[in-house]
C-alpha cells in the first residue's frame, strides 16, 4: 500500500507549498481537491468555502500539465482528483476525465445523491444508475476511472449500498472511494465483509477517524477524532485491507483539531508502524 494525502485537509497551503511539503516528509501521492471558485464581497471562495489547496474546476484543462509537472517535480503520483461534482454534472464530469488522463491520473472522485427522506431512495437510486452510465461512458473514454465514495447523507452510506450501485457496471471504469471514517456516522458493516463485497470496486481508501461523543445537551453525536483514538481500529482495516489483497492508497483525510504539519507527520509515522 501507498501513502498520499486529500488535500482538503491543507487549507493554509497553496498546490506548490502542498507538493513541497508532502515530498519532503515522504508521502507517494497527493489527491487533489477540485472545486469551481467564485468571487464573493470581493473574496475568492468556492460552495465548500476556500481551500488554497485546490485545483480549480473551470482552468483544470488548461493547468493540466502544469499541474502534473508540480507532482512530477517532488516525486509524488497524482492518484485521484477529488470533486464534488454530483453524477448528473456531466459536462464538468468530462472536463475532469479529460484531464485524469493528461495527468496521469487514474481516479476522479464522483458524488452519489444525498438522501434526506424528502425523496423516495427507489428513485434516487433509478436516477442514480441512469447518471453513473454516462459517468462509466465518459470514463471509459478517457481511460480512467469514476470512484463513487462511502459517505454518510447520502444513498450510499455502507459498503452493500455501494455495491448495490456499483455493480451494475465495469469496475474497470467505476469503483469506490472506502471509508470507515464516513462509516462511523453511518453505515458501519464488518469491514472485511464489505471489502469482500466490493471486491473488485474497492480502488481507494480514505484515512480519518470519528467517535460518538455527548454534546452540550448531552445528545449523541459524531465527530472528528485523532487518527489513533476513534472508533475505526484502523490495525484491523489494514489488516483486513491487506487480506483481501488491496495495494492502493490509503489517503488521508484527517479533519481532528491539531496544526496541519504535525499532523501530517505523527498519522504517516502511524500509519507506516500498522
Amino acid at each position: 500500500m501507498k501513502f498520499s494525502v486529500f488535500t482538503v485537509m491543507m487549507p493554509e497551503f497553496s498546490p506548490e507549498e502542498t507538493a513541497s511539503i508532502l515530498s519532503k516528509m515522504g508521502f507517494d501521492g497527493v489527491e487533489w481537491r477540485v472545486e469551481k471558485f467564485f468571487e464573493k464581497a470581493g473574496e475568492r471562495t468556492s460552495y465548500w468555502g476556500y481551500n488554497r489547496s485546490t485545483i480549480d474546476l473551470a482552468s483544470i484543462l488548461e493547468k493540466a500539465q502544469e499541474v502534473k509537472s508540480l507532482a512530477d517535480r517532488n516525486g509524488l503520483e497524482i492518484c485521484c482528483l477529488a470533486t464534488y461534482l454530483g453524477v448528473n454534472q456531466k459536462r464538468d464530469i468530462e472536463r475532469v476525465a479529460k484531464a485524469s488522463n493528461l495527468m496521469g491520473c487514474p481516479y476522479f472522485r464522483v458524488g452519489a445523491p444525498r438522501y434526506d427522506g424528502t425523496v423516495d431512495y427507489n428513485q434516487l437510486y433509478s436516477e442514480t444508475i441512469r447518471n453513473v452510465k454516462e459517468v462509466e461512458r465518459i470514463a471509459k473514454e478517457n481511460g480512467v476511472t469514476a470512484l463513487l465514495e462511502i459517505h454518510m447523507g447520502n444513498i450510499m452510506p455502507s459498503a452493500g449500498l455501494a455495491h448495490r450501485i456499483v455493480s451494475n457496471f465495469d469496475p474497470e471504469h467505476v469503483g469506490v472511494i472506502y471509508d470507515p471514517g464516513n462509516m462511523v456516522y453511518e453505515g458501519y458493516e464488518q469491514w472485511k465483509m464489505g471489502m469482500e463485497l466490493l471486491g473488485r470496486y474497492l480502488r481507494h481508501v480514505h484515512v480519518k477517524n470519528s467517535a460518538w461523543r455527548k454534546d452540550s445537551a448531552g445528545k449523541w453525536m459524531a465527530e472528528s477524532a485523532k487518527l489513533e483514538e476513534g472508533i475505526v481500529d484502523w490495525r484491523q482495516v489494514i489488516s483486513n485491507l491487506r487480506a483481501v489483497g488491496y495495494n492502493g492508497y490509503l489517503s488521508l483525510e484527517d479533519f481532528s483539531e491539531q496544526d496541519t504539519t504535525s499532523k501530517l507527520k505523527r498519522d504517516l509515522e502511524y500509519l507506516r508502524k500498522l
